[in-house]
């Protein structure tokens, strides 16, 4: 897709994410849709920022070989986009765990999952491949937020 497209990084969202839905399909026996897509489209903000991050360490070699990105598209204005993202983000969990019915403890994982995103975007030096290789691999913290706060929701 890099080659087609400068969002390759929607496209693995897309692909990456589903998931989601055959997981709830799986445990239930049914795709329940306002809960799943909004967890799916979760998902993919997810993806379209961290991938974008690891994206920025490659600007330099992506345009010396003519393949396209997310983070080379938005240029200066990566912080701005990723930062929507996670606000897109927020917004289909805060969803999804409304109308799954969860409860407190949920919701404190996702405002955990929002902390852990400000830091992120707010600290990354998009300039600085290290750096944006050390965000890229802070995600597992925010999947392990977000999984913790499910769990103990669920068995609470």
């Amino acid at each position: 897709m890099k080659h087609i497209t400068n969002w390759p990084q929607l496209y693995l969202g897309l692909t990456i994410n589903w998931g989601a839905l055959l997981g709830w399909s799986a445990v239930r026996g049914t795709c329940d849709f306002p809960v799943v897509l909004p967890l799916y489209a979760s998902g993919i903000f997810w993806t379209l920022i961290y991938d974008t991050i690891y994206a920025c360490q490659d600007t330099v070699d992506d345009k010396a070989f003519g393949v396209k990105s997310t983070a080379l598209h938005f240029g200066q204005n990566v912080k701005l986009w990723l930062s929507g993202f996670a606000v897109c983000q927020l917004m289909c969990l805060s969803a999804t765990g409304y109308v799954a019915d969860c409860g407190s403890l949920y919701f404190t994982s996702v405002f955990a999952t929002g902390c852990h995103l400000f830091w992120q975007i707010a600290t990354v030096n998009i300039s600085h491949a290290k750096d944006c290789m050390s965000k890229f691999a802070s995600n597992k913290w925010l999947g392990g937020i977000l999984f913790t706060g499910i769990l103990l929701d669920k068995l609470s």
